[in-house]
Order: C-alpha cells, then structure tokens, then sequence
C-alpha cells in the first residue's frame, strides 16, 4: 500500500462543533496522518476553543445561519487554496454538497487531483427546515446535486443516504463506503459506569433508555416520548436519557414536562467528553433511537461498540445493518409500536443484554478499519485517473 498519499478533507463543520460527519473527518485525518500518509483538513471556523489535532486544519472565516442551531456557513475568501496547496494533494475528500464542495471544485482545477464526494445526510429535510420556499428548496437540492455530480467518485454511508442523493435528481453511480467508531470494542471502565449512574440519580433495577444525537424534532425524539408516554400509563417504570443539544431542546425538554414525564427523563445536554459518553452507552439497557433522517448513525454504531442494542424503525437507513431479533429490534414508526417495544424489553433485561453483545460482536466496526478501506479506494481512484 502506498504510504505517502496526500489526503485534502473538507467539511463544512469540524470541532468544535460536535456532529457526525464532524467525527468522521476527524477520524479519517487522525488516522491517516498516524498511520497512512499525511492529511489536511479544510473547514469553516466555528466560535470557541479549536481542535488540537496532530494534523494541519486550514480555518477559514464563517457566518451564523439563522434558522439552524450550531452550524455556519463558510465565506470563501482570497488565500484558501494557497493556504492548503502548502500540503501535498493527491486525493480531495469532500463531506459537504455546499461550501467545502465549491472550494474542491477549486483545488481540483489548481491540482488536477480527484475529488472523492461522501454523502452522509438527507438534506432534503434539512432544506424544508432552512427555507419556506419550494423555489428556494428547488434551487438548494439543484445545487447539491450539481456540485455531487461533478466529482470523480460518490460514496455514500449507506444505501438509503445513495437512495436519497438519487431521489434529489442525482443520475450517476455512487459507492456504499462504511463508517467506523472511535471506541474500542467493549464497554467502559466499571468506575466511569458508577460515577455517570449517581450523577444520573439511576435507581437500581430500573430499565434506562438512552438516546445520544441532535435534539431536534425530525429524528423521531417526539415519537420516543408519546411511546413512553404510553408505556409509562401501561404501569412501567423507566428511566429516559436524551443526551445532546439543537435547536428544538427547549420544545422537546417543555413536551416531555407537558405529558407527564418530567420525572422519568433526563436532559444532559451535550457531552464533548468521550469517555463520559462511552460510560453512558454502557450503562443503558437499550438505545432509543427512531429516526427516518438519519444514514448510518455513528451514534448506533457506537451504541453497538458498548454492548448496547437499538430500537429502530424498519426499513430505516439505521437499520440496513441489524437482524430484528438478534441485534436490534425493529418496530413501525408510531408511539404504539415503541410503546410495546419497551414495554416487552423492560419485562427482559437478560434479553436486552444478549442483544447488547450480538451488537457488539455483528455490528463493530473500528474507525481504523473503516478508514483503512478507503484509503485503499483512494489508490484505485488515482489508478483509474491515470488510466483515463
């Protein structure tokens, strides 16, 4: 394997702003300036303490948006691409159809490098959430698909993101390419585990539910609480951790008090320390985790890494990888079917468990292996270019 590759990643978020494709750009350029070649990282520059990473991050001016909780968008200013040609570029890496593609679109006009397109998210939802006019949600999903379109290979992180891309207008081929997870395989210290259970005030021999992602309405989180809310009226006793923030924090935290279950959740907010979250995956009995938008959760699979089973919608991006039964259950998307998930789940906590290990053991892919495999492509990508 050639070890000298110059690897250009762009992104249109990066710690620290915490999110999944943040994580993954993260992770491909610790790994590939440890252990491959050498990387760069091209992103916008967020308010607050940057990223001490090993590699070199090329920051570049931001604005706020208005509508969405967290993210900015990037001002393309003079000396960007100077900046990052002062690192070899054999490949560009792009994760974001908008900014970070216009400046690989750039690079690959100054370099002659490939660009490599990963499509992680359904940005459809997220354009319906950022513009009230269908001319506008036109003209955005027009504009991801030209920029997807005019890179030398697209990869998405599962079949449904691919399916999604396609269904935006997309017309060309596109490769499932996996993502990994920063934990190792297992679960956290015993010690970490006890000191998150009486920070959390969990009462011994209750079911605790967790989900960990963005607290926004559109990832199934009110459909997690009309379960619930169900189950609770049912006669079970639980506890319920949400961990993370957004924009819809505030809504969800009012709903949970409005119908009744202020005592049963728990709001933390985000957590930015990995081994505090690591000892929350593994004090749960079962992730929560509902969501249609979502392409291959980095969140379930690091669930997974910990010994702890999800509960996902059949047919879901999220669920293209589980076994009902075996490493997940699957419900229908409504309150009733989570409902009676729980409510047969917190009847069978051995059962929760060995779900938690087959995760475990069907599910875990590290971020080495993961990355590993790309890097591989990126060879072929060269190979065929130059064949071209």
């Amino acid at each position: 394997m050639n070890k000298n590759l110059g690897i250009c990643l762009l992104n249109d978020s990066f710690p620290p702003v915490i999110d999944g494709v943040a994580n993954t750009v993260l992770n491909y350029a610790r790994i590939i300036h440890n252990n491959l070649g050498s990387a760069v990282v091209a992103a916008p520059r967020y308010p607050g303490k940057q990223e001490s990473c090993p590699f070199p991050v090329v920051y570049y001016p931001s604005v706020k948006t208005p509508k969405t909780s967290g993210y900015r968008v990037g001002v393309l200013v003079p000396g960007i691409l100077k900046e990052i040609k002062q690192y070899p570029v054999d490949i560009i890496h792009c994760h974001c159809p908008f900014i970070s593609a216009i400046i690989s679109k750039s690079l690959r006009q100054s370099t002659g490098s490939p660009i490599i397109m990963t499509y992680h998210s359904k940005f459809d939802i997220d354009i319906a959430n950022s513009f009230e006019s269908e001319l506008l949600q036109s003209a955005a999903k027009k504009i991801i698909v030209s920029n997807v379109e005019s890179c030398d290979e697209v990869w998405a992180v599962s079949r449904g993101a691919g399916e999604n891309l396609k269904g935006l207008g997309y017309q060309g081929e596109f490769r499932i390419m996996d993502n990994g997870v920063d934990f190792p395989k297992g679960p956290a210290d015993d010690n970490l585990i006890d000191t998150a259970r009486i920070e959390l005030a969990l009462p011994p021999d209750t079911p605790t539910f967790l989900y960990v992602g963005r607290m926004m309405w559109y990832k199934g989180i009110r459909l997690i609480l009309d379960g619930l809310d169900k189950a609770k009226a049912s006669g079970i006793r639980f506890k319920m951790v949400f961990v993370g923030g957004g924009n819809n924090f505030g809504q969800i935290t009012q709903y949970a008090n409005q119908i009744g279950l202020k005592s049963d959740c728990i709001f933390t907010g985000p957590i930015l320390d990995r081994e505090k979250l690591r000892a929350y995956y593994s004090l749960a009995d079962m992730f929560l985790f509902p969501s249609t938008f979502d392409s291959a959760p980095i969140a379930v699979r690091e669930a997974s890494a910990c010994g702890l089973a999800s509960v996902l919608i059949t047919g879901s991006s999220s669920a293209e990888p589980v076994t009902d039964g075996r490493n997940a259950v699957l419900i229908d998307e409504n309150a009733d079917s989570l409902a009676q998930a729980v409510i047969d789940l917190s009847a069978n906590i051995e059962y929760m468990k060995t779900l938690g290990r087959n995760a475990m053991d069907d599910l875990y892919v590290s971020w080495d292996t993961a990355v590993s495999r790309a890097y591989e492509r990126y060879q072929e990508v060269l190979e065929n270019k130059k064949a071209r």
